[in-house]
């Protein structure tokens, strides 16, 4: 094991996985020459040259779509949006073609392409480029959705996304790029698609946290257990597929709910977990399942609004708390 970054770790993916597989290439703004707006690409052009490496114009719909076609035509794509904000910009080449192509074509077009890049919050970026996308790419069938919050679970995410042979939304948390962490170094390392962990075992409430609320929900478990309550925090990996069985595992241990999640609380994944608990495991809930979520608002630029946005472990355990009835 090595202790690296999330951008390290996600760095070794994308090199390994160019490594193994020659018809994997990655291209987007500044990926090349710059080395990656947040230096997940660092090094990358150097060792496997221009055409494996390419810096794109400032056309995310037009980019998108050259990826959409090279996975049509048997190639490996991964497209990096500078920013998730800015995929808005291609969702018709992701939501009507990628999505979709493997339907409407009968089965004849498989479409392995990736789609990652920073999302969520970040630090004063503003409105624009401060939101949460995941329920939105979500909602169409054809798409997978993952979201990593350890650099172990970044690595091996990322390259069972890149394998894949449908096309895969993945997004990275803006604000996780350097947090630390122990990292598998063997090139085989994989972890599932649709498969959840339980990051922290307990007995008295579930937590249901994914990204950057991962942690969060770990402290405000550590600060739960000072008060004798134990927390168990469940972290889905992938949005969809969901695995909702293991979810609803830890919901008949513990009978309790929280999710945790830093997206708008209306329609969000959040919102769905919730409905598939209490149609699958109602009897075992004994309080109603309570939702954490970022402020129903566009994403703030002063840093005190900022800070009041997002949820924070201490509303963690006020939700745990109020579960409880304690």
């Amino acid at each position: 094991m090595a202790v690296m970054t999330m951008r390290d770790a996600l760095n070794q993916a994308l090199k390994e996985e160019l490594a193994r597989d020659p018809s994997v290439f990655l291209m987007g703004e500044e990926v090349a020459e710059y080395q990656g707006a947040y230096k997940v690409t660092r090094g990358l052009l150097d060792e496997f040259g221009p055409k494996r490496v390419i810096d794109t114009p400032i056309t995310e719909l037009g980019f998108a779509g050259l990826g959409v076609g090279a996975a049509m035509a048997g190639l490996r794509p991964i497209v990096e949006f500078m920013t998730f904000n800015f995929s808005i910009l291609a969702t018709d080449q992701i939501i009507n073609s990628a999505a979709k192509m493997l339907y409407m074509s009968g089965g004849q077009f498989k479409i392995p392409i990736v789609f990652r890049g920073p999302g969520g919050s970040a630090y004063q970026v503003s409105s624009q480029h401060s939101q949460a996308l995941e329920s939105w790419y979500a909602y169409f069938p054809g798409l997978k959705v993952v979201m990593p919050s350890t650099p172990a679970d970044a690595k091996g995410l990322l390259k069972s996304a890149i394998r894949d042979d449908d096309p895969v939304i993945f997004i990275e948390q803006e604000r996780m790029y350097g947090m630390k962490g122990e990292v598998p170094e063997d090139e085989d390392f994989i972890i599932p698609l649709g498969v959840a962990e339980v990051k922290r075992e307990g007995r008295d409430a579930t937590i249901i946290a994914r990204s950057l609320m991962v942690p969060t929900a770990l402290k405000a478990a550590e600060e739960l257990e000072k008060d004798g309550v134990s927390c168990e925090v469940i972290d889905p990996r992938t949005i969809r597929p969901l695995d909702i069985n293991a979810i609803v595992e830890s919901v008949k241990k513990t009978n309790r709910v929280v999710i945790a999640e830093e997206s708008h609380p209306f329609c969000g994944v959040a919102a769905e977990i919730s409905a598939e608990i209490n149609e699958r495991a109602f009897d075992y809930l004994d309080a109603p399942v309570k939702r954490v979520s970022g402020a129903d608002v566009p994403m703030p630029y002063a840093k005190n609004l900022e800070r009041l946005a997002i949820p924070d472990v201490e509303q963690i355990v006020a939700a745990v708390r109020e579960v409880s009835y304690l």
